[in-house]
């Protein structure tokens, strides 16, 4: 069974939701709800619509056939790390890293620092 489109080929999507409601997500009418985590809908200038759903573990798909690209990918890496600095706020995260004491005035510490400020908050989450 295909998880995804193919170059050129389209699906036809259909997705409602709304805080502290239930999504409904179709695909060619089929609801594939129940088996996604999270979605993200990207649109270029150029380009049509793109619909990526991340899916649960497991989950072995449908046969599509519509109006927009789908892209099917597990939830459990891409979209978590996504979500997870587009929640930083870069002007806490900067004054966590100043505010380091393991800055050693090699380059790339302010990086370094970064990256392991980063690190921290993402185990604490």
């Amino acid at each position: 069974m295909a998880m995804s489109s193919t170059h050129g080929e389209h699906r036809r999507v259909r997705i409602t939701a709304a805080p502290n409601d239930g999504a409904v997500i179709e695909i060619d009418g089929h609801d594939v709800a129940s088996s996604v985590e999270a979605y993200r809908i990207t649109q270029t200038v150029d380009e049509g619509p793109e619909v990526t759903l991340y899916v649960q573990q497991g989950w072995r798909g449908l046969e599509f056939d519509g109006l927009a690209e789908v892209v099917v990918e597990p939830s459990d890496v891409r979209q978590v790390v996504i979500g997870f600095l587009d929640a930083v706020d870069w002007r806490r995260l900067d004054e966590a890293v100043l505010d380091r004491d393991d800055l050693d005035g090699q380059p790339g510490e302010l990086t370094r620092g970064m990256l392991a400020q980063l690190r921290e908050w993402a185990a604490s989450a």
